[in-house]
């Protein structure tokens, strides 16, 4: 068994439509792939009508925390949807989102970036806006060459010129959301090489300590040290060790099923889930 539980669509900032994504993991010979897109549940419904026989989908959403000033991603699965609380907070994070994009522009037009909220909207396709959409837009633009260089200190980084916060809530009261409605968590990438701030084992401790169900330990942005201190770490904490591409389509370049979990992990993830249902496709 091969499970990808870590992929986005153009419901946040993928480039596939949802039932492209589902398409390409039934291509790559999986058996379950997790629709995870940021802070929405938008791409489901679609991608649930498009599921290829034998596929399974398994719901879910990757959701912005912030911890001590710092950028914390909790996977959450199996909750939901409609729960008042969690979708409230959903809400918030979407809107707070497209108000830090708006800022962000603003401050880019005043460092001379020829790039437009229309055009940031346009290349996100209704769907939840990201910084990643705004790196596009700079190098359709032609200002950068690529958008992987709107990530530094001279753009959108964190402390960048043309950074803005956005509201995130606390990990402990996101983990708590997602078990109210059912679902479960699982930390995302804490050790990416790629991660301004990695996150230390105490911090984990203390989230496993409120609830928290998992950690992904395969992740393309973990080397092998890495994965093997985050499985070690998972199994004395009693967490689920998961895994997953973190495809993001033409951005990361079509990697869905690079990564994955076998069985045994998959089952005790669902196991501990009352909120929802994977859906298998017939």
């Amino acid at each position: 068994m091969r499970a990808d539980l870590h992929s986005h669509s153009t419901a946040s900032d993928g480039t596939l439509p949802p039932a492209e994504v589902v398409r390409q993991a039934h291509a790559a010979g999986l058996d379950v792939i997790a629709l995870t897109d940021h802070d929405t549940v938008a791409g489901h419904q679609e991608a649930r009508a498009a599921l290829p026989a034998g596929l399974t989908l398994l719901p879910g959403m990757e959701m912005s925390c912030r911890l001590d000033g710092h950028s914390v991603h909790m996977l959450a699965y199996l909750f939901d949807p409609a729960h008042p609380a969690l979708a409230a907070e959903r809400q918030a994070i979407r809107e707070s989102r497209a108000n830090r994009a708006r800022a962000m522009v603003h401050r880019l037009r005043d460092l001379g970036a020829p790039v437009t909220w229309e055009q940031v909207s346009a290349i996100a396709g209704g769907g939840v806006v990201g910084r990643p959409h705004i790196a596009r837009a700079l190098a359709a633009a032609g200002v950068i060459s690529s958008p992987d260089d709107a990530f530094g200190p001279d753009w959108i980084a964190a402390g960048g010129r043309a950074h803005v916060a956005r509201y995130a809530p606390d990990p402990v009261r996101a983990i708590s959301l997602v078990r109210e409605a059912g679902g479960v968590s699982v930390l995302a990438h804490p050790r990416g090489s790629i991660r301004a701030w990695m996150i230390p084992d105490e911090v984990m401790a203390r989230l496993a300590a409120a609830g928290l169900t998992g950690v992904e330990v395969n992740h393309p942005d973990q080397n092998h040290a890495q994965r093997e201190h985050l499985a070690g770490l998972a199994a004395s904490l009693g967490l689920v060790g998961t895994g997953g591409s973190d495809d993001h389509g033409e951005l990361t370049g079509y990697r869905i099923g690079c990564e994955t979990v076998g069985a045994g992990e998959y089952e005790r993830l669902v196991a501990q889930a009352t909120g929802a249902a994977a859906v298998t496709g017939s």
